[in-house]
């Protein structure tokens, strides 16, 4: 792959992190990216949006303190939304990103609520992809969609979880179903998607969410901004896929209590609709982006 960025670093109190770069800023067109995780590279954000260059955007993106390419301290206590805040506005006023466009995927969507609660002055829009903002709501919505594996499948599941071998075969199989029906349904996943799970942190992960995509036992599994939402009066794009582990009906939760914001759901797609559905992606970002 052409390399579209300059890779940066950037010294963060006694760490330092690895940004990514497209250019110059372009009067307020500057698309920050918060990937998924916690705990992964931002390749697999990053790379499928580098295309938003070719319509005049500035593509930035970092790999977040203990992600990737930036440095990998072993403090436990460091892997928490509030400091990840900070840091996320230390990386924003350190490059003179001035007000951007704030993209947030999965767990980047958490972390751009909250960013948003605190910094929304420094946000012109904000786009909130395959996430929530209401975690004991969502673990619920988890609980559902492994009901659907059966009862017996769930009786396995909820007893491996008990006794911890959560590495159990069995146990396993039934999370791999998971994710190919709820995080990405493309028989073949693209390379960046790899690269970032190759490099996974799960330390940050296990920290902050849990063992796996669909059981949350991490600081996090209590988070819910709702109320605060309602607070965001900037533009926002809330988007899903229908198939997402991150639910439809976590999607308008956030859509009803934002102020101002555009609710797209895409109905071949799980948690990854810019690999799932491109096409359909790329259409409603960029037609939101030029409002």
């Amino acid at each position: 792959m052409d390399l579209a960025y300059t890779e940066l670093n950037l010294q963060y109190k006694d760490y330092n992190l690895v940004c990514y770069d497209t250019g110059e800023n372009f009067n307020d067109r500057t698309i920050f990216l918060l990937n998924g995780g916690p705990g992964l590279p931002c390749n697999y954000l990053r790379d499928p949006h580098l295309d938003l260059v070719k319509k005049g955007f500035r593509i930035f993106t970092y790999d977040q303190l203990g992600c990737g390419k930036s440095s990998k301290p072993s403090d436990l206590s460091l892997w928490n939304i509030d400091r990840y805040v900070e840091e996320v506005e230390f990386v924003r006023k350190q490059f003179d990103l001035g007000e951007i466009i704030l993209l947030g995927h999965s767990w980047g969507g958490w972390l751009g609520i909250e960013y948003a609660i605190k910094y929304q002055d420094n946000i012109n829009k904000l786009i909130l992809e395959n996430t929530c903002g209401d975690m004991p709501h969502m673990i619920g919505e988890l609980e559902r969609l492994r009901g659907n594996l059966g009862s017996e499948t769930v009786k396995m599941m909820m007893k491996h979880e008990a006794e911890g071998t959560l590495d159990h075969e069995e146990y396993q199989a039934a999370i791999t179903i998971l994710n190919y029906r709820h995080v990405c349904r493309l028989d073949i996943w693209p390379p960046s998607i790899y690269d970032s799970l190759d490099d996974w942190n799960m330390d940050v992960y296990g920290t902050m969410q849990g063992p796996n995509e669909f059981l949350y036992t991490g600081n996090l599994k209590n988070w819910n901004r709702i109320e605060e939402m309602k607070n965001i009066n900037i533009p926002c794009l809330v988007t899903v896929g229908m198939h997402d582990e991150l639910t439809p009906s976590c999607a308008m939760k956030m859509h009803d209590a934002l102020p101002d914001s555009k609710l797209k759901v895409f109905k071949n797609s799980s948690h990854m609709p810019f690999y799932e559905e491109p096409q359909s992606y790329f259409t409603q970002l960029e037609e939101f982006l030029s409002q």
